[in-house]
Order: structure tokens, then sequence, then C-alpha cells
């Protein structure tokens, strides 16, 4: 079996560059096929996340601009190159599965390419809000868009979302639910420190304003625990929490900690992890944190965290985007310690079924189907 990944880049931090990681280390590890990850931006960095030495990396060079859209002049011009290219590797490797990652303009590219080979997009986040706009009196250019979308998955073979309530939003019948990965390590963390942390992308959609909000509440009442934050700055955002922080005189106890490819180390040393996402799909951030027995304060956003937490066995779901409640939930597992230390043991138990070797035994049938 040869699977060939198709994404932008791997040098960067984030979930789908290690998940990417995970899936593909495990086809060439423990299923024995050739895999190779096709990136088209990879500016010559080395993979954030350790790859096996039997995965082929071929990098493109397109080098997209970022900073610009995809509609831009900038990056239209390079599309030629990027479709010539595209489709001569394919051709030279002949893959029996071309596996989509990203969402560029390989998205649209792919299921037009190498028709020998079957095609499988992954979608990582969730449609929630986009599902919500098309109920919407839309623009007849913006209806179009989103039917010419629907045309083009429904040339997958199949289409991979994350948890089962993303189904709804898509149009085709090629739609699996196949999990995030996880590796589950030996240790459990302690729950001793007084410490919570948060990760992911410091972005608006993340939420974290609402998560100082509600850390002003808790301050009030544990002023010796500390919120730590981690993950790459995104449009700024960093330095809008930083002033929120400043207003609320919460300096000495909120930390901004960088990023980090070891994270399941670092939850190590938390005794519990908060989420106030505006929306999630399936962040890898709440299995790994569940994967050490990291009891889980969350919004109940749509969709991902009430399909990875087991409200009030393995962590707590706080109403949407209600401060007051979140901040209620992480006091009273900083106020009962024994009732910290079971929702403990029940993550650790619990993340089992998201473990690599079950998750992965999804995406052979898949791949064999």
């Amino acid at each position: 079996m040869r699977v060939a990944f198709v994404t932008d880049q791997i040098y960067l931090h984030g979930g789908i560059e290690k998940v990417l990681a995970e899936k593909a280390n495990y086809f060439a590890e423990v299923c024995g096929y050739e895999v190779v990850i096709l990136t088209n931006e990879q500016k010559k960095q080395a993979p954030c996340y350790a790859i096996s030495a039997k995965i082929q990396l071929l990098d493109l060079a397109i080098n997209y601009n970022r900073k610009k859209s995809y509609f831009s002049w900038a990056n239209l011009q390079k599309l030629p190159n990027h479709v010539y290219q595209l489709n001569q590797i394919l051709h030279k490797l002949q893959p029996d599965v071309v596996i989509v990652s990203n969402f560029g303009y390989e998205t649209y590219l792919i299921p037009f390419l190498y028709k020998k080979a079957k095609k499988i997009k992954e979608f990582h986040s969730s449609r929630y809000f986009e599902s919500q706009l098309r109920k919407q009196n839309v623009s007849f250019l913006k209806k179009s868009y989103n039917q010419f979308n629907d045309w083009m998955e429904s040339k997958y073979h199949h289409l991979v979302v994350l948890n089962k309530d993303e189904v709804a939003y898509y149009k085709s019948s090629n739609v699996v639910v196949i999990p995030n990965p996880v590796s589950i390590p030996k240790e459990r963390a302690s729950l001793t420190n007084k410490k919570v942390i948060a990760a992911g992308r410091i972005a608006p959609v993340k939420g974290f304003d609402k998560l100082i909000k509600a850390w002003e509440k808790v301050h009030a009442v544990f002023p010796e625990w500390e919120l730590h934050f981690y993950g790459e700055d995104y449009l700024e955002t960093q330095q809008q929490l930083e002033n929120l922080i400043k207003t609320y005189n919460l300096e000495n106890t909120i930390y901004f900690k960088g990023s980090s490819s070891k994270m399941l180390e670092i939850f190590m040393d938390y005794s519990i992890y908060a989420m106030s996402s505006e929306t999630e799909c399936f962040p890898m951030v709440l299995l790994e944190a569940l994967s050490v027995g990291l009891p889980i304060v969350s919004f109940d956003c749509p969709n991902g965290p009430r399909n990875i937490v087991t409200d009030g066995q393995d962590g707590f779901l706080a109403e949407n985007q209600n401060v007051k409640d979140l901040a209620e939930k992480i006091l009273f597992l900083m106020q009962n310690e024994n009732k910290r230390t079971v929702l403990g043991v029940n993550a650790k138990s619990n993340s089992y079924r998201f473990s690599t070797p079950v998750v992965m035994q999804h995406w052979i049938n898949l791949l064999y189907s």
C-alpha cells in the first residue's frame, strides 16, 4: 500500500500537523506502508513533529503568500505551476491512496489528478457556523460557491470528519467519522500543582478573553493558583489579551508560555485543563489532556468537546460562552481535590477509546474498503 498525504507544510505547531505525523508514522512503522508527505511551502524547514525515517518528504516549493488571499494575483499566478508539479509527482509516485489534510488549492485539485488513486479529504474544523450562514439569504455568488464546494466534495471517495455532529453539515453521502488519534503515555499527572493550563493558537476563535474574564472570578477565591497559556500568537491577539489581563490586574497570575511540540510532558505539571473556544471540531489538546489524566473544564461549544469530554465523569462542560459557569466549574475542581482525582483517573481510562491503535484501525479499514 502506497499512501500520499498532501498538505501545505509540516513545520508549524498545530493540530493538523500533529495528527498527520501520528497517522503517517503509524502507517509506515506499524503497517509497513510506503508513505509520502507532499508539501508546497515547507521552506526547507524541519518537521515540527517527529517523522519516521521510513517516510519520504517531498516539497514542491510553491510558497504561496499566506498574508494574501488565495484569489490574489500574487497567489493565482503560482497555481499553474502547482497543478503541473502536483500532477507530475502523483503520476510518478502512483499512490494507492491520496489523503488531503489541509484546506487549500489541493482540496480542489486532487479529485481530478491521477484518477487511479482513492481520494480522501480530511476536515479538521467545525462547519457549525458555516451551516448557520447557509440557512440565511445569501447572495447568488455565495450560493454558487457553496454549490461548487458540495459538487467538488462529492468527487472524493471519502470525506473524513471528526465527530458525528459534523456529518449533517455535508451534502455528500461519502462522509465517514474517524476521530483524531492520541498516543497514551504510561504516566499520569499528579494534579497537585496549583496551575491551570489552556493551549492552542492564540487567536480570537479560542476565546481566551473569556477565560481571562472567568479567571478574575477564580483569582478572587484562589489567588495562589496560576493560569498558563501555550500557543503561537496569531494576528497579534496575544497583545490584546495582555492588555485585558492588565485591565483586570491579573499580571501576576496569568502567563503566556509560548509554543511547544512536547505538550504531553507539559500537561503533567498541571491540575486542570480549561477550554473557552467559540467552536472546536475535535481538539487534540483535549485528547492529550485526557491521556495524562487531566480533568477538563470546557465550554460546550459546537461540536468537539461534547464528543470527547463525558460531563461529570472526566470533566465538566460549562454552558456555551457562559463565563460565570466556566469560572464556577473551575472553582469546583480547585475546591474538591478528591473529585479532581476521580475525574483524572476516569480521564486516563476514557482516553483509550481514542488511542492510536484503535483509531488507526478505522483508517486501515477505510483504505481497504
